[in-house]
């Protein structure tokens, strides 16, 4: 907004100022030349007082005149008449000022906080416009605290001084009419005296003989100032004082003046720094300062000279051609005289000077400074006094005198009351003054008056009180004056009138009248709609714009501002309405989008002005509104129009950044639109590289989504070859999975670990082979040389039209790493950027890249694409950018030859650069309170020495299988790469899915043929046997402590291009369904020292496992007495029942499963015979069909039971078909171990989870019961006896029957309690609800059921009786109780033969039954001790009896407060008696 240096006051003041003119010699003008001036502009630094002068109103009263500033110019004539527009030269000199008037480049940056809104100015300075605020020296001290600022606009400023002093002297008003003249003469004149003569008489010719309506003049009788200039390097002093006496004689002491300067000669003391005070004045262009002298003294057009020498380079660079223009619009000025031919001389000679100044830069006349070179510091004090001699002693006089005059003049003619002179009129005359005739013109805004009416001279009285600051009387004059015009209907008089009524009330101050606004409305309003006089009316808004902006009344100046834009300027309109945007946002609640939008409707009509740079201002700065707030539509409109602009301008980085921002931003424009944009884009691009594509530019299409690329390190896999299924490992089609990652890492801490003894390495970091947002990537990632390096890009197309990019490829720079022949490390960086933007041949030596030739974009498709890099050389590679050619697609199929060939012309090359920002540090303080980022250097690899590249196959490999089922398969190892590899290893998550065998343990020589089966098998007699095969293995044969598996290859190495296959064994798992299986193959390089010290190959295979058998297993202790049941081998007997259960569903095909052989592995127990009661019928199963085997077991040898056979298991084989297999060798003992190792892992982790359930519950055992009796009492049941069911499967599978095999194990811990080949699903425990209650007591603790099995007890008796019941109603029968204690421990056995139910079904029963003799025994049994009592049972009659009634407690001995718990007692014992 428009900012003055000084107050509001003192610009209204200013505008109105006393006018003096000039006249001076020739010789004078001469003189004056020296300091490259004309005599006006010589005056013009020095014209305010800077001290306080007096005058008297016609009331006596002194007045003082403050700050008072005059107004000189040189005499100007013209015989043209006032229009009411400006004229077209007046037009062009106020563009130029606009034009020439620019904000700096290198001005400091303003914010201005509007709500949430920070607008940013680059102008000259920053000032206050809160009305509290009228001096600029305070408002400099007040702005930091200050929220109502604003910035300046200079051209806005110097258009509106120009404007108000090239303002034309109308005849409605005085304010512009000469008041005094100046009449000039040099000391070194021959005569002075007659050369004033002359210029008095050429004064008094312009002003009365009427050839001429400009200039104007105030009264008839004009000041006329004698002026005597001396040149102190010339003349003759004595000779210029003795002229000056004679002058004074003549003219009066008040009259006249000496002026002495140009005491310093050009050439002396050049280094002496002497202050320019003329070039603020001088770069202005006003039209008041184009003279032009009459015949007697003709002169240089000084003005116009400076119009040219001092105007600012801003706009371009002013050439001759600018001059030439602005010297022909000069000759073609309305207001010049052109009375003689001599003049158009002078005139041609100043535009021969301006195109020599304008092309010589050098010339002293256009040197910076070089006005007043010949004038001292004195010289300046002499000016200066002169002016303040003038105004006190000549102009103030004559003004407070011509005052004096026209009271007196209207005092006498209208008498002491104006409204009777009214009313005479109305009755006599009409409305018509007397003095007017009939043939006067009339305006079309109203009556014409002659100069000596009554109405004038008020009018006439009040400018000159305006003009020496009297502004009560001025106001009063100015309103009688205005209803005067009103009752006349003399609208243009009147409107004058009003508007310096306003301005004299508003320059009053204090509070004794308020400022007129309507005043100043009604005077806009008829100058623009009666009057039809835009000049009038553009000032009037201006002087009340301004007004209403220093009282804080922004929205009244922003709406008077906004009424005064019309189509007849669009100069006018784009400043006004600039203005008006201004005032929006200083409002007390700014209004930024309304002054947003102004600023937008300001850039259009200079835009249309033809003031480009104005006009791309306007629209930057509306943009900081509409940026990022959602405003699209209205971003691509600003946008477009800065891009324009700015290329017009010759600002192409300026223009592509606009273009750039609506192609990157969500547009909502059309597809059509859009295209265009485009196109646009491409074209200034085109213009801003021209042939330079040295350095590759940055394009902003298509959006590179930088954080979604993936780096891939390592040759992309081959493909299955035929029966081979190569292994899967990494690729880029394979999305990232942040639990599968942790899981692959896990794995290869195993290997690690494995291959450093047990231990991981400190700096040890899992292998990754694809990098992305997910993954770390704090550290450099290791590539090796030779080995291709793939780097996936996103693009995404914004646009609804189809982008089409070619010759894709990647941008890097590369740090070679070598040493020299002195053995000093050297580094030397590689790039291809140079390359890559003028296409030429890559640097394939070092780094080969690899170029997608078309790369098409559809509309909003969002594209992958895969660019490869194959490193030569080790190093340092740095990946930085993408570089493509980029041009628009087709917009259809059948694109016509000529669009192809415009698209190829509109295509750029350029890059983009692959910025990553590495994840938010939020570890510091400093990190939590701001943001920041650490490295992320996927794109920075190290490229380091051959390494081994493996590759893996696999043969025979099923997707499908049966639980539990057997199948051999192969797997082949390939060493691709030139470098040997050995430590060949692999980890599994299902470690008992697979085993590459154990070659200790496979018998070398089987008796028989293997009948293509997956087992070690044996030929069996025909009449088999029910013993078992037993054969002694050590588990450190089969186990793998850490589940890795060494990988048993001849000679440990393979050497480069060697490749060796191994048999694979694999078994289904336990449970039905998908399975996901990992492999994770583990290799070393034969070379040590390498930065890689392993790499790992992943497989990864889905395996559906479906239903085969159920087996169910459980052990009861045999009813034989220990001294009946002891084999030949000396040991005791213990029955194993196994329920086999087909649950297959006719799935796969199956028909049904044979169950060939049951085998049993433990250490201190085996299956030693098989209780078969089919005999030699083979066990087969249908679907749904289910089978009960018994077999009998024993514990092992006693001799095996040494120290030596701890660690030795125990296979006991018993073989149901034809064959025999060796359940001790490869494949069945692998899975055996390989399934109990994982039984006791989970066992392990559930008792520890039990555990610490159990402490976090706070449980406080209530009893003290010992753990030694726990454990004695665990080992009565405890069985410890793995079993496993090998079977075979009938499958048809396409008319064909396949035989399928497999095992199934089931782990007996515990005698009585039943373990099945199904695992129980977990069930999720329960969310324990809050209690705020106590809870109820304890509950009575039952005894466990280790307790129920301390004593084993048996009945012997006659199984048949016969008694004669006539003879003797009493029959006895002795019967043995054998008490059996099985543990280790002391135990207390409580014997009770008493009947205790009370049910009438069991006393009937028992009724005819009872136990004679001691019916209650309490004893003591050592360990292992066996007990016998006789017992005597009666009976009445004959039947059937049930003897298994005695009740048996025990407890060990050392416990004192638990109670007798109730044995298990064995089947019912059943005796029949008969009579005789």
């Amino acid at each position: 907004m428009a900012q003055c240096v000084q107050s509001v006051q003192e610009f209204v003041q200013d505008s109105f100022v006393p006018m003096v003119a000039v006249l001076c010699s020739e010789e004078a003008e001469r003189v004056t030349r020296k300091n490259n001036l004309n005599f006006a502009e010589l005056l013009r630094p020095f014209c305010r007082l800077t001290s306080e002068g007096h005058i008297r109103d016609p009331n006596n009263q002194l007045q003082v005149v403050k700050n008072l500033r005059i107004c000189v110019n040189n005499l100007v004539t013209s015989p043209t008449t006032t229009s009411t527009s400006p004229s077209p030269a007046q037009r062009q000199l106020l563009s130029d000022v606009v034009l020439s008037c620019q904000p700096q480049e290198s001005a400091v940056t303003n914010v201005v906080m509007a709500g949430d809104y920070e607008l940013n100015f680059s102008d000259d300075c920053v000032k206050a416009s809160t009305p509290w605020y009228s001096v600029w020296r305070e408002t400099l001290l007040e702005i930091k605290t200050s929220k109502y600022s604003s910035v300046t606009t200079p051209w806005f400023e110097a258009y509106r001084e120009n404007f108000l002093q090239s303002m034309p002297a109308s005849d409605h008003e005085f304010l512009n009419h000469y008041l005094a003249c100046l009449l000039v003469v040099s000391s070194t004149e021959a005569v002075p005296v007659e050369q004033f003569l002359k210029l008095s008489q050429e004064q008094h010719r312009i002003q009365h003989s009427g050839e001429y309506t400009n200039p104007k003049w105030f009264i008839p009788n004009t000041l006329k100032y004698y002026v005597l200039l001396h040149d102190m390097c010339e003349g003759d002093e004595q000779r210029a004082d003795l002229v000056y006496e004679d002058m004074k004689q003549r003219y009066g002491s008040q009259g006249c003046y000496l002026l002495k300067m140009n005491s310093r000669t050009f050439s002396a003391n050049v280094d002496e720094q002497i202050p320019d005070p003329w070039s603020q004045y001088l770069h202005k262009n006003n039209l008041h300062n184009q003279d032009v002298f009459d015949d007697p003294a003709p002169t240089v057009n000084s003005a116009a000279v400076e119009t040219i020498i001092s105007r600012p380079e801003v706009d371009g660079n002013y050439s001759a051609e600018k001059a030439d223009e602005m010297s022909s619009s000069l000759e073609r000025h309305p207001l010049q005289l052109d009375s003689s031919m001599a003049n158009l001389h002078n005139l041609s000679a100043v535009h021969a000077d301006l195109k020599k100044g304008a092309k010589d830069s050098n010339s002293p006349a256009c040197a910076a400074g070089s006005h007043g070179a010949c004038l001292t510091l004195n010289d300046h004090d002499y000016i200066r006094q002169f002016i303040q001699e003038f105004t006190f002693r000549g102009l103030l006089p004559h003004i407070e005198k011509t005052i004096r005059q026209l009271n007196d003049q209207l005092v006498s003619r209208k008498g002491l009351s104006r409204s009777l002179f009214t009313a005479t009129k109305k009755w006599f005359g009409g409305g018509k003054a007397p003095e007017k005739s009939i043939s006067e013109p009339k305006s079309t805004c109203g009556l014409l008056y002659p100069p000596e009416a009554p109405e004038l001279q008020i009018r006439k009285m009040a400018d000159l009180c305006l003009l020496v600051q009297h502004y009560d009387l001025a106001y009063s004059c100015y309103h009688t004056a205005k209803k005067d015009f009103l009752s006349d209907q003399a609208m243009l008089y009147a409107a004058g009138a009003l508007e310096m009524a306003a301005v004299s009330a508003f320059l009053q101050g204090g509070a004794s009248r308020p400022y007129p606004a309507h005043y100043m409305d009604t005077a806009i309003q008829t100058y623009r709609d009666v009057c039809k006089n835009m000049v009038l009316a553009e000032r009037c808004a201006l002087l009340s714009a301004e007004i209403l902006k220093s009282q804080g009344k922004y929205s009244d100046a922003a709406t008077l501002l906004i009424k005064m834009t019309s189509e007849d300027s669009d100069l006018r309109s784009a400043l006004l309405l600039e203005q008006a945007a201004h005032c929006f946002i200083n409002m007390r609640n700014p209004m930024v989008r309304k002054f947003a939008f102004h600023m937008i409707l300001s850039g259009h009509r200079f835009s249309k002005a033809g003031q480009r740079r104005h006009a791309l201002r306007c629209y930057c700065q509306a943009m900081q509104v509409y940026k990022e707030r959602g405003w699209s539509l209205a971003e691509d409109h600003i946008n477009f129009t800065i891009g324009r602009q700015s290329f017009t301008l010759r600002q192409p980085e300026d223009a592509v950044t606009a273009f750039r921002q609506i192609l990157i931003n969500d547009s909502r424009q059309t597809a059509k639109q859009q295209g265009a944009f485009l196109r646009e884009y491409l074209y200034v691009y085109k213009s801003v590289l021209g042939g330079n594509e040295v350095s590759l530019p940055q394009l902003p299409l298509p959006c590179i989504h930088s954080s979604a690329t993936r780096v891939y390190f390592g040759h992309e896999r081959r493909l299955a070859e035929g029966e081979k299924q190569a292994a899967t490992h990494v690729s880029l089609d394979q999305e990232y999975d942040q639990d599968l990652s942790a899981m692959w890492c896990h794995l290869e801490e195993q290997l690690v670990a494995s291959a450093n003894g047990g231990v991981v390495p400190g700096n040890f970091q899992p292998t990754q082979c694809c990098l992305n947002s997910q993954t770390d990537n704090l550290r450099h990632p290791l590539a090796v040389v030779e080995e291709p390096i793939i780097v996936e890009v996103t693009f995404r197309n914004p646009l609804k039209v189809s982008l089409a990019l070619s010759s894709l490829s990647l941008l890097w720079r590369f740090t070679v790493d070598g040493s020299s022949s002195s053995n000093e490390m050297t580094e030397e960086t590689i790039t291809n950027e140079e390359t890559s933007a003028v296409g030429m041949t890559q640097k394939d030596d070092i780094v080969t890249s690899e170029t997608i030739q078309e790369f098409h974009l559809g509309p909003e498709e969002t594209k992958m694409a895969r660019l490869k890099l194959l490193p030569h050389r080790t190093g340092q590679l740095n990946i930085v950018a993408v570089v493509y050619n980029l041009a628009a697609g087709s917009s259809g199929e059948m694109a016509s030859s000529t669009e192809d060939q415009q698209t190829l012309d509109l295509m750029v090359r350029g890059k983009q650069d692959l910025n990553i920002l590495g994840p938010r540090l939020n570890l510091t303080k400093e990190d939590k309170m701001s943001v920041r980022h650490g490295p992320d250097r996927r794109l920075n690899p190290i490229i380091t020495p051959p390494m081994p590249l493996m590759e893996v196959f696999f043969l025979q490999f099923p997707t499908a299988l049966l639980c539990g089922e057997i199948r051999k398969a192969y797997v082949e190892f390939c060493n691709v790469s030139g470098v040997a590899l050995c430590g060949l290893r692999v980890v599994s998550t299902h470690a008992a899915f697979f085993t590459f065998g154990s070659q200790a343990t496979t018998p070398l020589s089987p008796t028989s043929a293997e009948n293509c089966s997956a087992y070690k098998t044996l030929a069996t007699p025909l009449q088999r046997t029910s013993e078992a095969t037993e054969s002694l293995v050590s588990a450190d044969d089969f186990r793998q402590p850490s589940g890795v598996i060494e990988i048993p290859i001849d000679g440990s190495i393979l050497q480069p291009g060697q490749s060796t296959q191994l048999p694979l064994w694999l078994r289904g798992p336990d449970q039905e369904g998908v399975h996901e299986i990992n492999f994770l193959f583990y290799y070393e390089s034969a070379e040590k020292g390498l930065k890689i010290s392993h790499r790992v190959l992943r497989h990864t295979v889905f395996i559906c496992a479906s239903r085969s058998l159920s087996i169910q297993a459980s052990a009861c202790r045999s009813s034989v007495p220990p001294h009946h049941c002891l084999d030949e081998k000396g040991s005791s007997g213990t029955l194993v029942f196994i329920d086999v259960e087909n649950i297959n569903t006719n799935e796969g095909g199956v028909r049904e499963f044979h169950i060939v052989q049951v085998s049993s592995s433990s250490q201190h127990w085996r299956l030693h015979k098989y209780i078969n009661p089919n005999k030699d019928k083979e066990c087969k199963l249908g679907s749904r069909e289910r089978a009960k085997l018994c077999f009998r077991a024993a514990r092992c040898k006693p001799s095996e039971a040494t120290s030596k056979a701890v660690e030795k298991y125990t296979f006991s084989d018993l073989s149901l078909g034809n064959e025999q297999i060796i359940s001790s060798t490869t494949p069945c003992g692998d899975f055996f171990f390989r399934c109990l190792t994982l039984e006791t892992q989970e066992a392990c982790g559930a008792s520890s989870r039990i555990s610490s359930v159990s402490r976090s519950q706070g449980s406080v055992p209530s009893e003290n019961r010992s753990s030694d009796l726990t454990d004695i009492a665990k080992e009565c049941s405890e069985l410890d006896l793995n079993i496993i069911v090998i079977w075979k499967a009938y499958v048809v599978e396409d008319n064909k029957q396949l035989i399928l095999e497999g095992q199934l194990h089931v782990a007996l811990q515990t005698i009585g309690k039943e373990a099945s080949s199904l695992t129980a699903k977990e069930e999720a425990q329960e969310m324990v609800l809050l209690k705020f209650k106590s809870d109820l007591p304890p509950p009575v603790i039952l005894p466990s059921a280790e307790f129920c099995q301390l004593i084993k007890t048996n009945l012997h008796y006659p199984e048949t009786c016969t008694h004669p019941f006539v003879q003797e109603s009493l029959c006895l029968v002795p019967v043995t109780l054998t008490l059996s204690n099985c543990s280790l421990a002391q135990v207390d056995v409580i014997i009770d033969l008493r009947h205790k139910s009370t049910s009438p079904e069991s006393l009937e029963v028992h009724s005819s039954f009872a136990w004679v003799g001691q019916t209650q025994y309490k004893l003591q049994l050592k360990p292992k001790e066996v007990l016998c009592l006789t017992l005597q049972a009666c009976f009445l009659q004959a039947g059937v009896y049930n003897l298994n009634t005695p009740r048996v407690f025990a407890k060990p001995s050392e416990q004192s407060t638990m109670c007798e718990t109730s044995q298990q007692t064995a089947t019912p014992a059943l005796i029949v008696i008969s009579d005789a």
